[in-house]
Order: structure tokens, then sequence, then C-alpha cells
């Protein structure tokens, strides 16, 4: 091998000029994405935004079903593996009803863990959204269909597959949404302030 075949070096070395600019737009990205992570609520309104502009655009543009059917499913598979627990319960066989979450107070506390986590999946349905915007910049994915087929298509598979996640919630007993900290008070004492 010779000394320029390692990926992203020059002839003497050195990182290439265009390697060292895609490493330092990778570094300026992901510094971008954790100054973000707290602002949960603004990420989903930019997406939503965003959302919003795709689905104007399709609608002028009276094309690029296909894609939108596409982006659709896309979010519905980031959708159902947000709802899911990380370890499936139906696959683990310690018991003969398979295991849940405790329902006694001497029982193990086992916190819901999502197979997607919220930022990831975020993530991944907004980056959907800005290839399906850059999609309809091109002709070649504007397949002609009967877009109404397509609608009642995805309607059907919505229907089913929350369906079949929330049998699968029911089953297991598990709920993929927290309502806030609990709170706990004491008994007759709550609220008092005790002097030593």
């Amino acid at each position: 091998m010779s000394e320029g075949d390692s990926v992203g070096e020059s002839v003497h070395g050195k990182p290439s000029v265009v390697y060292r600019f895609f490493t330092r737009l990778g570094q300026i990205y992901q510094s971008w994405l954790d100054k973000s992570t707290p602002y949960t609520a603004v990420r989903w309104v930019v997406t939503l935004g965003l959302s919003f502009v795709y689905m104007i655009r399709v609608y002028l543009l009276q094309g690029w079903y296909i894609v939108t059917y596409a982006l659709g499913i896309y979010h519905l598979n980031l959708f159902i593996a947000f709802l899911s627990p990380k370890v499936d319960p139906s696959l683990m066989e310690d018991s003969d009803d398979g295991p849940s979450l405790p329902t006694i107070q001497n029982e193990e506390f086992r916190p819901f863990i999502r197979r997607l986590p919220e930022f990831k999946f975020w993530h991944a349905a907004t980056k959907g959204i800005l290839v399906a915007m850059v999609c309809t910049f091109f002709d070649a994915f504007n397949v002609p269909v009967f877009w109404p087929i397509l609608v009642m298509y995805f309607i059907m598979l919505f229907c089913i597959t929350m369906k079949r996640q929330i049998k699968h919630m029911i089953k297991y007993r598990y709920i993929p949404f927290t309502h806030g900290k609990r709170r706990y008070r004491g008994k007759e004492d709550a609220g008092k302030a005790f002097a030593s």
C-alpha cells in the first residue's frame, strides 16, 4: 500500500483539503445538533413547519405523490419504533404470561426504554422531510399515480399497524408515554417543616 491509499490522506501523509473540509462540516453539524437537544418543542415546531412547507409545495406542484407516500410510510415506521420498547417483551420467555411492568409493590421497577429515542426520531423525521423536499426538484421522482388510492392504502396501513401496536401494548402492559414526575406526600405531615 502506498502513502496516499489511506482514506482522506494526500500523497504526503497529511489529510487532504476535501477530507478536512467534510470533517469540519460534520463537526459543525454535530455541534448544532448537540445545542438543539434541550429544545424539544422548538425542534418539533421546526419539523412541523418543514412538513407544512413540503405539503404546500406538493399541493402547488400537483405531483410527487409517490414521494409523499414513501415519506408517510417512513414516518409511520419511525413512529412505531418510537412507541416500541427497546427489548421486545414478546421475545423474552421469563414466565407463562411474558414479562410486564411491575404491578405490585415488591416487584422490581423497570423503566420504559424506547427502541428509537425521541431525539433520533426527530432527527430522522426531519432528514426524511428534507430528502423528500429535494426529490420534488427532480422530475424523475414525479411518477404518475392515482393519488386517492395511495391515500386510502396509507390510511388502511396506518390503522392496521396502530391496532397491532396497541394490542401489543395492552398484552404486555406498557405505556410509552409518561405524564410527568410522580409526587409523593407523607400521611398527615405533608407540607409541614419540622424544627430541629
